[in-house]
């Protein structure tokens, strides 16, 4: 029996994840809700679900599961009332932004018994998990250095600037849970700089658009994560892994892997536009995760503890900055 889900935010991440959803035949999308009636319109026409209010997704008793994909400010409130209504719940990363709400947020889970998955979707990027298969194969040997590359083909709006939590909390969080994933050990350290290099009104709105953090382990592994607003190349992601016995990387992708060669040299097609088309593959093996860990009744990953710990880092790194100095993660 398909695993049947309500949509909570029919946005540009609800819209990605509407398609993983009905793409699945293991999944059914029943409902859509939104704030704004004619988002969750165009989603219930596109993909033949019902538009219902948020309190009727809670109360459905034709509804196993629910995708979290409103504003970070209410991720909280509904994980907390979705588990209690004693539904699966997949939230977008962060689940807040204030780490002592997430510990609470995530009690409730543990209390209720609640399922709840975070969404680190690049986990599922089948280039980057060939990455981390092969170190799990052995194939570079001991984790020495991670380097990932991670910069946006441009900054998102000023109003959405204003209310994301920062840069580290926005941006970077999902390259800290990729570094947690792939060195094999925690952080214990965090170094960062940051500085305003794409739009002074990114600085007046009190955030960074151009960053640098060096993570340490207990053991001494290193990753090495570059972040900026702007990639006039387009969206920019690799990742780089190096071992005692070699090395291992994923390299940028684009939506037609051919080269040019003629007089004028060697050429190939732009990198993808962003996240939506760069990460369709991932977002799929994200949701058919979910729903294959939901009807074997097995853990959730990334959990909740994934989620905060990538927040604490996040938070590291902005006092790194403001303090100048390498802080301890606690």
């Amino acid at each position: 029996m398909a695993v049947r889900f309500g949509l909570l935010g029919a946005g540009r991440i609800g819209k990605v994840h509407a398609r993983a959803v009905s793409g699945n035949a293991d999944a059914a999308l029943v409902a859509v809700a939104d704030a704004i009636p004619a988002a969750a319109e165009a989603i219930a026409v596109q993909y033949g679900c019902a538009v219902r209010s948020v309190e009727a997704i809670e109360a459905a008793a034709d509804i196993d599961a629910v995708v979290i994909c409103t504003p970070t400010d209410t991720h909280a409130d509904l994980i907390e009332r979705f588990c209690r209504a004693g539904k699966a719940v997949f939230c977008e990363k962060p689940i807040d932004l204030d780490v002592a709400r997430v510990r609470a947020c995530l009690q409730v889970v543990e209390e209720t018994g609640g399922k709840l998955m975070v969404g680190f979707n690049r986990r599922f990027d089948p280039h980057f998990m060939a990455v981390r298969k092969a170190i799990d194969d052995g194939r570079i040997g001991a984790v020495e250095m991670v380097t990932i590359t991670s910069r946006d083909p441009g900054a998102p709006p000023l109003d959405y600037i204003r209310r994301s939590g920062g840069i580290f909390r926005d941006m970077t969080i999902h390259d800290f849970d990729m570094a947690r994933f792939l060195l094999g050990e925690e952080p214990v350290s965090v170094s960062a700089t940051a500085a305003v290099l794409v739009d002074d009104a990114i600085g007046a709105a009190g955030d960074y658009d151009s960053v640098s953090v060096i993570l340490q382990t207990a053991s001494g592994r290193q990753a090495i994560i570059s972040n900026s607003r702007r990639a006039t190349y387009g969206y920019d992601q690799r990742i780089e892994v190096h071992g005692s016995k070699g090395m291992v990387c994923a390299e940028n992708q684009r939506p037609v892997s051919i080269e040019v060669a003629n007089a004028d040299g060697y050429t190939r097609p732009p990198l993808h536009d962003f996240f939506m088309t760069r990460y369709t593959e991932a977002y799929a093996r994200e949701i058919e995760s979910f729903i294959a860990a939901v009807e074997a009744g097995t853990p959730l990953s990334p959990s909740g503890a994934d989620g905060l710990a990538a927040l604490v880092i996040a938070d590291a790194a902005l006092r790194s900055v403001r303090e100048k100095r390498q802080i301890t993660v606690a």
